[in-house]
């Protein structure tokens, strides 16, 4: 039987933290670690963690000094996990009790499957979807499929560009593939979009990924009912640096680039123009980007040879 672990990365997530485990406890699928890894939370998060283990609950508890962001965090989970699947699982997100073993039962038919998300619905009203997987366009703007839509609409199983890292299943063996540096999700993003980079990545390296609409959870993201400027300057921030972070790793030299580029182009100088006039201060995100092309240029060769030696590899 294929073997599972889950791992949580919590950051002042008392409110939701105890509602997700007493899911991942209910999980159909015998689960072989629940690990968690706090990022130096500032309210109850560790206590309340720490009462379910003390009731017996099978957890491993790692305490950060630091917030080192989701990127960071989550890697350190997975480190610390031997099983054949990981489900990367945001502690404000409650499964149903077959969501696991829908998911595993997914991706253990298909040797080329390497990630799968159920239907994810917001918390708020369920009727409504959060996410049902990654779509991203020819502008290389990706979006959560479905979001804001009637859950009624998708029923339709099948493959998609990549998961939300809210909840979403990845094999072992695809997770020690496309690796670079050591790190599964790229610590440098420290939070949002990491999960559409590992899709992408994934992808250039022949790995597919499903959406299974019969595992379903809930999700508590708040992003619906508040505006643009309700957004903190730091998720913002990163939001901004993490898209051309994500164009500079990913995006492959090919015919392709005749329709991408003008998309994109147009784009990100839509964005820069909107920063100019509405969001000054978003202009000192230009000096994170610049700190960090050499290290983005570096680990895309790093996934260039390992696209051309997976290439040759089948040849």
């Amino acid at each position: 039987m294929a073997t599972v672990s889950v791992c949580i990365v919590t950051y002042n997530s008392s409110e939701d933290i105890s509602s997700c485990l007493d899911a991942v406890m209910l999980q159909s699928q015998p689960i072989e670690a629940i690990i968690v890894v706090d990022n130096a939370s500032s309210d109850h998060s560790v206590k309340l963690v720490q009462q379910r283990m003390n009731e017996g609950t099978p957890i491993v508890l790692y305490e950060n000094e630091i917030n080192n962001g989701f990127a960071g965090g989550q890697n350190q989970a997975i480190a610390a996990t031997n099983s054949d699947y990981v489900l990367v699982l945001n502690p404000d997100v409650v499964l149903d009790s077959d969501y696991i073993v829908h998911l595993v039962n997914r991706l253990e038919v298909d040797p080329h499957a390497g990630s799968a998300t159920g239907l994810l619905m917001l918390k708020s009203d369920p009727s409504i979807v959060d996410s049902t997987g990654l779509h991203i366009g020819s502008s290389r703007h990706a979006v959560d499929r479905g979001a804001g839509q009637p859950v009624a609409q998708w029923f339709e199983p099948g493959e998609v560009f990549g998961v939300s890292g809210a909840a979403a299943l990845y094999s072992r063996r695809m997770i020690d593939e496309i690796m670079l540096d050591g790190e599964f999700f790229d610590e440098q993003f420290f939070a949002y979009k990491e999960d559409v980079d590992v899709a992408w990545r994934a992808r250039l390296l022949g790995w597919s990924a499903y959406y299974v609409p019969v595992a379903t959870a809930v999700h508590a993201r708040g992003w619906q009912k508040e505006g643009r400027r309700s957004i903190s300057l730091f998720v913002r921030q990163h939001s901004y640096v993490n898209q051309l972070f994500m164009m500079m790793k990913n995006e492959q030299p090919g015919w392709h680039l005749i329709k991408v580029i003008p998309n994109v182009v147009v784009r990100e100088l839509s964005k820069l123009l909107y920063i100019l006039l509405r969001e000054r201060e978003l202009l000192s995100s230009w000096k994170l980007i610049s700190q960090a092309f050499p290290s983005m240029m570096r680990k895309r060769r790093l996934l260039a040879d390992k696209i051309k030696a997976k290439n040759s590899s089948w040849q």
